[in-house]
């Protein structure tokens, strides 16, 4: 609790220890367990490192996750990578603290969070890349959600899940979503960006939304740049600068699109979407692009799937993270309503401060039933969790 406000962290992350792969990946695919390898510069002098680099040449590359020697990170410029690791050495604790059930909660007590949902940094990347077979992604989906499974048994009441699932074979989705229910997930979490040529309304995916939306789970879709997918804004700009601007809002406004013009919320209206990390500025315009623009002017053309205004199914059936400090965001809530809002730490990523709660409670002007629905409320009516609720009520 904080400022006498619960705090659901909507949006929070395990910086995952490369040794989970090679002890819950299936033997036979042990060989593509990440590793970290040094950064490749051949036998670059430090003159030559120097004229390529400038300044930043003395810092220390630091090493990259890799599997069988191609990083993680696809198109991640060296100089950002260096800057990156600058920036982790002054939040090292944090990072550390992430990847353990007893970090996280020393965490959590230090801000005042009373719930937060974990989702994956490595295993994002692992499972969606377009570059694998299906066997292999699902694999690594399985391997890491039985290790934050068993990461949760510490207080699985206020360390929660989001399952990730592949996306890569369509018709094993379902089996897998059931298989994963096992492990007790709040959510299952996506990428907003198409995967194997499928956008989020390929109907190929039709048995698996209609799977979430019996068994009562909301899907969350979260963006990460320099996947090895197709992201908007990467055949634009080669700097990391361009590619991480571009792609979270930009892949989360055409996941929201394809999931509206495809037809997959109005062919299951019991299912809930929520879009973490993209912030939330852009959404009256682009709800009220769809509705003006679009839906008044060409309706007939997707009356198919679109049979009432796309705003209207935003406003029934999807959540959004907003950022603590973005501009414009009480005109925002104004706008939308105070209902369909998420508080998300993004911990501990560095593209986040470590405190961001602090400028949601004590700068502007929004109202104690406003805040209120904005840090616990709106996600436990995502979530469903009135028992937890009352199990974290009794705690604190």
């Amino acid at each position: 609790m904080r400022n006498g406000f619960k705090i659901f962290d909507a949006d929070r992350h395990v910086i995952e220890p490369l040794s989970l792969w090679a002890d819950y990946l299936p033997s036979k695919f042990r060989a593509w367990a990440p590793k970290w390898q040094d950064w490749p510069t051949g036998n670059e002098s430090m003159t030559e490192r120097l004229q390529r680099l400038g300044t930043q040449a003395l810092l220390p590359t630091p090493p990259v996750p890799a599997v069988k020697g191609t990083p993680l990170y696809r198109g991640m410029p060296e100089p950002a990578y260096i800057e990156l690791g600058a920036q982790a050495l002054l939040r090292g604790a944090e990072l550390s603290a992430s990847a353990s059930a007893a970090g996280q909660l020393a965490n959590m007590d230090r801000l005042g969070i009373d719930v937060g949902i974990l989702l994956p940094t490595y295993a994002s990347y692992l499972v969606h890349d377009d570059d694998i077979s299906a066997p292999l992604s699902r694999a690594y989906a399985k391997a890491y959600n039985r290790w934050l499974f068993d990461l949760r048994r510490a207080n699985p009441e206020r360390l929660l899940a989001a399952s990730v699932l592949s996306c890569h074979d369509p018709e094993q989705m379902v089996f897998d979503l059931r298989e994963a229910l096992a492990q007790d997930p709040v959510a299952v979490v996506l990428r907003p960006n198409p995967i194997q040529g499928r956008t989020l309304a390929d109907p190929d995916y039709q048995r698996f939304w209609q799977a979430c939306q019996f068994h009562d789970l909301p899907v969350l879709l979260h963006e990460g740049t320099h996947a090895n997918l197709t992201t908007a804004g990467v055949d634009r700009y080669a700097t990391r600068f361009g590619q991480h601007a571009c792609s979270h809002p930009l892949e989360a406004m055409l996941a929201l699109l394809s999931l509206i013009e495809g037809g997959v919320l109005s062919q299951n209206p019991d299912l809930r979407v929520a879009v973490l990390e993209a912030g939330c500025g852009w959404l009256p315009y682009w709800l009220w692009r769809l509705d003006e623009l679009e839906y008044r002017k060409l309706h007939n053309e997707v009356t198919a799937c679109v049979k009432k205004p796309p705003s209207t199914y935003f406003r029934e059936q999807c959540w959004i993270a907003f950022e603590p400090g973005e501009a414009l965001f009480e005109s925002v809530i104004e706008h939308i309503g105070s209902d369909r809002f998420l508080l998300g730490t993004d911990f501990p990523h560095l593209d986040h401060d470590s405190d961001p709660i602090t400028l949601l409670l004590e700068t502007g002007n929004l109202a104690s039933d406003a805040i209120r629905r904005l840090c616990w409320e709106n996600a436990a009516n995502l979530f469903k969790i009135r028992s937890r609720v009352q199990s974290c009520d009794s705690r604190s």
